[in-house]
């Protein structure tokens, strides 16, 4: 039996994709057996991979879903088999070197994606990020981490990386929850610079920005910060881990969960007061 994933996260992925196909071939009403010869395998492969001992591949799981007449789960499965090996992206692993990497591990994503759907609920998203505001946070996070003090670098790599901002053929749609506005990771100096950078980056055409006030009737609860990229991929925020999320559902899901809370966001000059009302606090 070979040993597991070194990552416990991507065995739990593993694991869960097993379960999931064990269930299809006992929802068909199939024994190990009938399907290993459906699928013109041995019975010992569909053993090892209901046990979570050997991923399938995507031929595999299409030929697992056919012989099961359950074709219409294929292609969610084969998502979640690609995403095992890299679902969870160990921070701990990319900041192993300082947090420039970090910065610089996305940026061909960046480049590739069109349009961009962003929800925060704990600071000034990324790409919105002044120098000043983001030397204040990353060095929190190597502080926090007790990584190598690579801060600058990782600055000027975030700066660089947030360039596709300018991009008008790229399309950026902003949630924020009106307390981003007020929690206080840097100087009064800094924030004040940040929350009025945020007021020039809404006068670009291709930027949408829209703040969830305190006193919103909310239709959903606020929920950790997430960022989908086209309709293909989230990557969804944990303490330890960046979750990189591909299945069509999960998707979905994320996309139904933006649009919830794109509905109670202020926008134009109700955004721009929450904003001016954020700046008077810092006096």
């Amino acid at each position: 039996m070979p040993p597991h994933h070194p990552s416990s996260r991507v065995q739990k992925a593993r694991e869960d994709l097993a379960g999931r196909l064990r269930e299809i071939r006992k929802d068909a009403g199939l024994s190990g057996r009938e399907l290993a010869v459906r699928c013109g395998w041995s019975e010992s492969k569909s053993s090892r991979i209901e046990n979570a001992k050997t991923p399938p591949s995507d031929t595999d799981i299409r030929a697992w879903c056919r012989a099961c007449a359950a074709d219409d789960q294929a292609t969610d499965l084969i998502a979640a088999n690609r995403q095992s090996a890299d679902a969870h992206v160990q921070w701990r692993r990319l900041q192993r070197s300082g947090l420039r990497r970090l910065q610089e591990s996305t940026g061909d994503l960046y480049q590739q994606t069109k349009t961009f759907r962003v929800y925060v609920s704990d600071v000034i998203p990324g790409f919105l990020q002044t120098p000043g505001y983001a030397a204040a946070l990353l060095s929190s996070i190597a502080d926090f981490r007790g990584t190598p003090d690579d801060v600058s670098d990782a600055v000027a790599a975030r700066m660089r990386r947030n360039a596709v901002l300018n991009n008008g053929a790229r399309r950026f749609s902003f949630v924020l929850e009106e307390s981003v506005l007020r929690y206080r990771l840097c100087s009064a100096e800094a924030m004040a610079a940040q929350l009025g950078h945020l007021l020039g980056v809404m006068d670009l055409q291709n930027v949408a920005v829209g703040i969830v006030p305190f006193s919103s009737q909310r239709a959903v609860w606020p929920m950790p910060t997430f960022t989908i990229f086209d309709d293909t991929r989230v990557h969804a925020d944990t303490l330890d881990a960046a979750a990189t999320l591909t299945q069509p559902s999960q998707v979905e899901l994320y996309t139904r969960a933006f649009e919830r809370l794109s509905q109670g966001a202020a926008r134009g000059a109700a955004a721009r007061s929450l904003i001016a009302g954020a700046l008077a606090s810092l006096d």
